[in-house]
Order: structure tokens, then sequence, then C-alpha cells
């Protein structure tokens, strides 16, 4: 079942790990089958050099277990909601990357200081609020998800395709599982940026509005000019 979407989200799995954005075992991604309801996802604990395609775990919206003998991501949950609440997306990624971990940490929330940012994020990449205990203590990873997609809200997800959640780390997506590994990638470097920018010069101003919007906009607009037609 789903044997090629296993594959890519196996791929999608070890290409955070050859990006450098995971150790151990601190991150998982995830795909989505739209129209059969069916998700795909990393194996909880499981060392990446030991990853194997038929380790994935599916499970479907509720996050039963369809297929795998393995239990998934203790994070299920949250991919769950972020696939209800955001129709568009096809794949789910999350890290603890040294400085969008950082940023989370810190309860800052990384604002578009260059074009490097704007080439990828619309504007200042969100931080959630922290969860209260009662969040914490009772479905935690379900109410992460609810505590991203209230951030999000009146956000388009493929505009802003990540996020930081505070005192925790980062969650990208995209329209498939690469996608979402390439946008953490994105948000890794952008975050790293920005923090030896404000180390240079603290009063950094933000990226004026026009040029933010051109650089994002020659990629993703409606007119986009960049890269070849397909």
């Amino acid at each position: 079942m789903l044997e090629e979407m296993k594959q890519r989200v196996l791929q999608a799995n070890l290409t955070l790990v050859q990006y450098g954005l995971v150790y151990l075992t601190w991150g998982n991604v995830s795909g989505i089958d739209r129209q059969n309801k069916l998700v795909v996802i990393k194996p909880s604990g499981v060392d990446y050099d030991q990853l194997r395609t038929e380790h994935m775990s599916v499970v479907d919206l509720e996050g039963r277990l369809v297929e795998g003998t393995l239990r998934p991501s203790s994070d299920t949950p949250t991919h769950l909601e972020l696939y209800k609440a955001f129709p568009e997306v096809g794949g789910i990624a999350h890290s603890h990357s040294e400085f969008a971990t950082i940023f989370a940490q810190a309860g800052a929330e990384i604002p578009c200081l260059g074009t490097t940012h704007a080439d990828h994020f619309r504007g200042t990449i969100p931080l959630t609020r922290m969860m209260i205990e009662q969040e914490v203590s009772s479905e935690y990873e379900k109410n992460t998800g609810k505590v991203i997609a209230e951030r999000m809200s009146g956000l388009d997800p493929l505009l802003m395709p990540g996020i930081l959640v505070a005192g925790h780390g980062p969650f990208t997506w995209g329209r498939n599982a690469l996608d979402a590994v390439r946008h953490s990638l994105i948000l890794e470097r952008v975050a790293s940026m920005a923090f030896r920018t404000y180390m240079l010069n603290p009063d950094t101003s933000e990226l004026p509005a026009y040029l933010l919007n051109k650089h994002f906009s020659r990629k993703y607009g409606p007119q986009a000019y960049y890269g070849q037609k397909e």
C-alpha cells in the first residue's frame, strides 16, 4: 500500500539528515495521500541509518495504524492536525535545527531582513504562543498542531510554509514531503543569517515591503518569471 509514497517519505526523512537538520532521532517527515485519506510518516525513535521503506508507518486521519509494524512518530497527531487545517499541503517536516530552535526558545519571530528570506517566506516567520499547562498535559501533540493552526489563521500556508513553536522548534510544510524538507533547510539558513545579522548590527531594519514582495512574487506570484517553464 502506498509503496511509492513510502519511498518518497523515506527519502525526505533521509534528506533531513543530509542537510544537517537533525541529529539522533530529532525529527520526522510525513506525506499525505489526499484521495485515500492516509498519511505516511517516520516511525517513532528509529535511527535514520537504520530506516528503510518497510519501516514507514501508514495511518488514517484519526491516527489509527493502517499498515506497518512500528509505532508512528510521537508527533503524528501534530501532522494530522496540520493536514486537516491546511488542505493544500501535501507534506510536513519537523526538526530541532539549531538556529530555528534558538529563535523558538527565545520566543522570537524571524523578521525578513533580506532577499534570501523574501525569496521563500512572504514576511516574518511566525511564532506560536506558549502552550498552557492543560494543553501540554492532555493531548500535547494534537494541541501542538492546534496552536500552529491558530497562529496561522489568516495566513496562506503556501506563502508562509513554516512556523516556530514557542519553546520547541520549527515545523515546515509544502506540496509534498521533499518540498517540506526544502523549506526546513531554507528556514534554518534564514534563521542563521538573521541571528548573525543582529549580532553584527542590532539595529538592522526589516526589508522594505516593495522589495520583499518583488522577490517573492517573481518566484511564486501569478506573473512569476524565475527559473524555467515546465
